[in-house]
């Protein structure tokens, strides 16, 4: 028998992806948690696929609804931070930067997190547990990011005569994503297809490729600044945990 420190004995190596012990945990939940249900997953089942005791798992999570409000909110957490950037880019750069280029690439980098993360967690948005006021956080963040997704909109349609609620209606096809993914129809496209859709829906079909353009260098320059603040992140709780 291995252990991963005083008191936490693992019956195995660890077998998961995760560079602590609560990673592993998060990512045993999220399979367990989209493949057979909130309700039918016991914190036993989580820490059975990790190899650890039940008692090991309290050691990290308190509650099995403490877990699913971090997998929820790692669902949109690093969305949220790559629209605030945009969003707030012009101010930083002082430069505007061109509106259509800063809703589509929301949306590609948006739909690419939710098509490409390891378990379609996306599927738990609409479990009843959802609405607890545990999952406030979740649910605060969730509606903050689809708030950007219409001031962007607003932003771009005050130049068009596209439909002034265009921000809410590329906040649902990007969530759409989710039930493609659960019903095995979701492509490597599926992301740049909904987001050049958003600026068609713009009346923007002949400036396409230019958009992408733009988009495309949003994505480089604060993607990769998100990427590399939650690097750090993971590396300070390596060393924490």
């Amino acid at each position: 028998m291995t252990t991963t420190g005083p008191g936490r004995p693992r019956k195995q190596q660890a077998v998961r992806p995760g560079a602590t012990a609560r990673d592993e945990i998060l990512d045993a939940a999220a399979e367990l948690f989209t493949s057979q249900g909130f309700a039918n997953t016991s914190t036993r089942a989580i820490a059975d696929a990790v190899g650890i005791r039940q008692s090991s798992l309290y050691h990290h999570f308190s509650t099995k609804d403490e877990i699913l409000g971090e997998l929820l909110g790692g669902t949109v957490s690093t969305s949220l931070a790559f629209a605030r950037a945009v969003k707030d880019g012009s101010e930083e750069t002082g430069q505007e930067l061109d509106p259509a280029a800063r809703l589509h690439a929301v949306v590609l980098f948006d739909g690419l997190q939710l098509c490409t993360s390891r378990w379609n967690l996306g599927v738990l948005y609409h479990l009843p547990e959802a609405r607890a006021e545990v999952f406030q956080p979740f649910m605060a963040a969730r509606q903050e990011l689809r708030t950007i997704y219409g001031d962007l909109g607003r932003e771009l349609t005050a130049l068009s005569d596209a439909d002034p609620g265009l921000g809410d209606t590329a906040f649902r096809l990007v969530e759409s994503l989710i039930n493609l993914r659960a019903d095995g129809l979701i492509a490597m496209d599926s992301a740049s297809t909904t987001a050049d859709t958003v600026m068609i829906l713009a009346g923007l079909r002949q400036k396409i490729q230019a958009v992408r353009d733009a988009s495309s260098e949003l994505i480089s320059r604060y993607g990769e600044a998100n990427r590399r603040g939650e690097a750090s992140e993971s590396a300070l709780a390596a060393e924490s945990a």
